[in-house]
């Protein structure tokens, strides 16, 4: 990944791209147990049941011709898969921190795993259990917040970039600063998390998004309540209605999920911003009061099974981190500008802030809420 999108030493942007979504379904709704690498009939595990929680919209559930993985992986295995979804990072966090429920596989993102593991919330994977694990490219290896890769796998990477409809922003946008445009005003969605919101205003002023001066985090609060009324609503997953049914302009969001939104509405059109944006990897973690470890690594085994991975590659339409896909001529996405563009683009990753800093973040996005 680092050799794909390398942090440009200067201010690079693409201009706005039109017309490429090309976000597309595999090409067979059941599984070929014959392609299979890896023996999923364990005996000793059917019967048993793990909890999975993943991202809203994050895995390949069947729908339009797709396969079903959850239930290729039931009917494989005779392991029961209880599938819950979340809305952001944080909210996964609090959820596990609150020690009320139990997960088998979690796919959270960079800097959470790197907070997770520093807090003793994930333990360790037996790698022995996960040998497709060879499929994933060293590009998405040794990253800083799994140096030794210990407690995760890539399941998934990209950018976050800028969305807007085309009939009805007049100009080709390059910067972040037409989020905050009052000719634009009620027609503007921004993240509804703390981070990626905090992000946007942070590369407009070209701070780190890992800073920690308390006066830089008070900057981009004031720049946010600037914003404020402005903005039609903060979204997550709904931003996909609102932008594909043309009820909103422009929104922040990642680039795979743009490619879904344009296969609906092709009047969409997306750019990486000057200013720099945010790259991340989402992974597949195992929490440390799981119940049935054994299970959740035949999981992510699966999960990286070169003809399971191509079905999630074609139906998420984010970076793919699986050398089979990458190299199989049925991966339709893998000449996609969005996900693999041909110029560099500035970009940072989130990483793990302090405690005083995660602190005065969670008060200054309940300011900016409020205001």
């Amino acid at each position: 990944m680092k050799k794909i999108l390398a942090v440009a030493l200067s201010l690079t942007m693409l201009l706005g791209i039109v017309g490429l979504s090309g976000c597309t379904t595999s090409e067979s709704t059941t599984l070929d147990a014959s392609k299979l690498v890896s023996d999923y009939n364990v005996e000793e595990l059917k019967g048993t049941e793990i909890n999975v929680y993943n991202w809203g919209e994050y895995i390949s559930d069947g729908a339009e011709g797709t396969m079903d993985v959850v239930a290729e992986f039931e009917n494989l295995t005779g392991i029961t898969v209880n599938y819950t979804m979340f809305d952001s990072n944080e909210d996964l966090y609090s959820k596990l921190k609150s020690g009320g429920v139990s997960y088998d596989v979690i796919i959270p993102s960079d800097y959470m795993i790197e907070r997770m593991i520093k807090e003793g919330m994930l333990q360790k994977l037996d790698f022995n259990n996960i040998p497709n694990y060879s499929y994933i490219a060293d590009d998405y290896k040794n990253l800083y917040f799994d140096e030794n890769n210990e407690y995760s796998v890539p399941y998934t990477g990209g950018m976050v970039g800028l969305i807007y409809n085309t009939t009805m922003v007049t100009e080709t946008p390059d910067s972040w600063s037409i989020m905050w445009d009052e000719k634009y005003s009620g027609q503007i969605l921004t993240f509804n998390n703390s981070r990626d919101a905090f992000g946007v205003a942070q590369y407009l002023l070209g701070q780190s998004v890992n800073t920690t001066n308390p006066d830089d985090w008070r900057a981009a609060a004031d720049k946010l309540i600037e914003q404020k009324p402005l903005i039609q609503s903060y979204v997550m997953d709904e931003v996909f209605i609102k932008m594909e049914d043309g009820e909103a302009a422009i929104a922040p969001y990642y680039g795979g999920d743009y490619l879904t939104m344009a296969d609906v509405n092709p009047d969409l059109a997306f750019v990486y911003p000057k200013e720099g944006t945010n790259i991340f990897v989402d992974s597949m973690c195992i929490p440390a009061n799981a119940k049935n470890k054994a299970a959740a690594e035949l999981f992510i085994n699966f999960m990286c099974e070169p003809e399971v991975a191509l079905a999630n590659a074609e139906y998420l339409c984010y970076l793919c981190p699986n050398t089979a896909v990458l190299a199989d001529d049925r991966y339709t996405l893998k000449d996609n500008e969005v996900l693999y563009p041909k110029e560099e683009v500035k970009t940072q990753y989130f990483h793990n802030l302090d405690q005083e800093t995660l602190d005065l973040l969670a008060k200054l996005w309940e300011e900016v809420k409020l205001a």
